[in-house]
């Protein structure tokens, strides 16, 4: 199982590929690094492709603390140096993308360029906030029950949750949630749901920049994605039809070409 320690927490990682490029895959919240196995299948024949699970999710360690935007954004740089990706593609979605923004604008010599799916560089909309501490205190004392068909909703379309042929994707995914480290989840949620804003420094940003967005995601409205489109000098948008805030997993065909053409134009025309 490869692993490394950055910013003082062992941080389990997959690498998969070669290349003379590399590409760094950044994760949403509640899931893990395997939210992006169909991207990373794709690229792997000319890039090498890591994927981390973030401290508190998937096989990476669970601190008692240290949840907050500042030790996310150290822990990347820190796997990016000591794995020598830089200057690596950074692809980050929702979780990923506040962390990705955060490079680009202090340390862009880092990155080659930026790809951000389904986040936003604002802060969290207090409406939004207070949600999410309801979710969490119920999580806490009564457990996931009540509530994972409500995340799952913000995850997905009712499409993809509904379709006979996906039941064990959706089970798949539903038991990755409810199986996570419980205390570890509801304070990550309260770094990063109280990250301050860096909207205005978007602009600072010179690293070539994709912004992906499922159509029908709720977490992360396509108003939020314009926004820093619109903010970004030469940013460009691709949004995904049918999908919602896990485009990579309900629609990974269309998330993949929008990489690859990113990447690499000649390659796709």
């Amino acid at each position: 199982m490869p692993e490394i320690t950055a910013n003082g927490v062992t941080l389990h990682y997959e690498e998969k590929g070669s290349g003379q490029e590399t590409v760094v895959f950044s994760h949403s919240y509640l899931v893990d690094n395997t939210h992006f196995a169909p991207q990373i299948e794709a690229l792997s024949d000319r890039y090498r492709c890591i994927a981390y699970d973030h401290r508190g999710h998937g096989r990476s360690q669970a601190p008692k603390g240290g949840y907050d935007m500042e030790n996310l954004y150290n822990d990347a740089v820190a796997l990016i140096e000591a794995l020598h990706c830089a200057p690596c593609h950074f692809v980050g979605l929702s979780t990923g993308g506040y962390i990705g923004v955060r490079i680009a604008m202090r340390r862009p010599e880092l990155l080659s360029s930026l790809i951000l799916m389904d986040t936003t560089a604002e802060a969290e909309p207090e409406k939004n906030v207070r949600q999410f501490k309801l979710l969490m205190f119920l999580v806490r004392w009564l457990g996931w029950r009540l509530v994972i068909n409500k995340v799952m909703s913000l995850l997905f379309t009712d499409k993809f949750l509904t379709d006979p042929g996906r039941q064990d994707e959706v089970g798949h995914w539903k038991e990755l949630i409810t199986s996570g480290n419980k205390k570890a989840l509801i304070q990550f949620g309260m770094g990063i749901f109280s990250r301050a804003s860096v909207f205005e420094a978007l602009s600072k940003i010179t690293t070539p920049t994709l912004v992906v967005v499922g159509e029908q995601d709720m977490a992360r409205p396509l108003s939020e994605a314009q926004r820093t489109v619109d903010k970004i000098h030469g940013a460009k948008l691709v949004i995904i039809p049918e999908a919602a805030h896990l485009c990579t997993i309900e629609e990974p065909g269309a998330v993949t070409e929008a990489i690859e053409e990113f990447l690499n134009p000649q390659l796709v025309a």
